[in-house]
């Protein structure tokens, strides 16, 4: 049987409802190599400000088995240097783009949306969950207020506006209310937990930063459940569910918990072609089960 790939996330169409997750793929086209980067539902970028920025020193990943700790300090070359070097080669290959952004302030998040305006992207994924210079350093995304200040300030990019959340606070849900409510058009659940690792050879934490985001298989269980509290939440909202999907049956069941679309990270650093395997594993499956379209599958855990 031939079988319907196609999703929705609120108004942005997508061909499939599998993407790139922001800091895995690099900053254009640089899985091109690996596979058709159209037939994914859209490259998201690694997360832009308007301004340069050097990242923590090194070293800055690690890695234990199929888990990745990084803590790379949201290093790049900025907007304008984004749009004249990579996109460029992302819209030749006709591919659906969603730009990532990032602020140390509220006030940065509103210049990197401005400077994101008119780029063609398919939407804006907002980082939410970086530090907060104006608030003791404590995450936007920790915070309901600040993350519907960085929502509303990103509204200057006149795009569709994607709030990306981290999933280390008991107030998800509050915070993914706030967000919606202040203008996101999707939420993306969820970024990396908070870990740490040791170098017991060097007796001393194994980033040079100390801690750092925890990636990997073992996070999906904690996605899964950020996206089905937010579904049974907030029925209507778009959602892309995003952390430890490593498989077509992972696609499944985050689409059942309640996504409209899913992230593909940490697996295609080990697997540079594990987007469209994940793809593949996906449609073998919906024709194994007599599944038609990707629709009949969105929330369904939720009976």
């Amino acid at each position: 049987m031939s079988v319907d790939l196609s999703t929705l996330v609120g108004d942005v169409s997508l061909v499939s409802p599998v993407l790139t997750a922001a800091g895995t793929s690099g900053y254009g086209d640089e899985l091109a190599g690996y596979g058709d980067l159209s037939q994914l539902g859209a490259v998201v970028t690694k997360s832009l400000a308007s301004f340069s920025w050097p990242g923590n020193p090194a070293p800055r990943v690690s890695s234990s088995g199929a888990h990745m700790l990084n803590a790379v300090g949201l290093a790049g070359p900025g907007v304008e240097a984004w749009r004249r070097q990579y996109l460029p080669a992302l819209e030749r290959r006709g591919v659906r783009v969603v730009g990532s952004i990032w602020g140390r302030t509220v006030g940065e998040f509103a210049d990197a949306a401005l400077a994101m305006k008119g780029a063609g992207l398919a939407a804006l994924e907002v980082n939410a969950s970086c530090p907060n210079l104006e608030s003791r350093a404590l995450m936007f995304a920790h915070s309901a207020s600040a993350t519907r200040e960085v929502v509303e300030a990103s509204r200057a990019a006149d795009l569709p506006l994607w709030v990306k959340l981290s999933p280390n606070t008991p107030d998800l849900v509050e915070i993914a209310g706030c967000a919606l409510e202040a203008g996101a058009s999707g939420l993306v659940l969820v970024n990396t937990l908070l870990g740490l690792g040791v170098d017991i050879e060097r007796r001393q934490p194994s980033l040079a930063n100390g801690g750092g985001g925890v990636s990997g298989p073992g996070i999906l269980p904690v996605s899964l459940r950020a996206v089905f509290e937010c579904r049974a939440a907030f029925p209507s909202a778009p959602i892309v569910g995003v952390g430890g999907v490593a498989s077509g049956e992972d696609v499944v069941a985050m689409l059942m918990a309640g996504a409209n679309a899913v992230e593909v990270g940490t697996a295609t650093f080990a697997d540079p072609r594990a987007p469209w395997r994940i793809l593949r594993g996906l449609e073998r499956w919906m024709r194994r089960h007599d599944v038609a379209h990707v629709h009949e599958l969105i929330g369904v855990a939720h009976g």
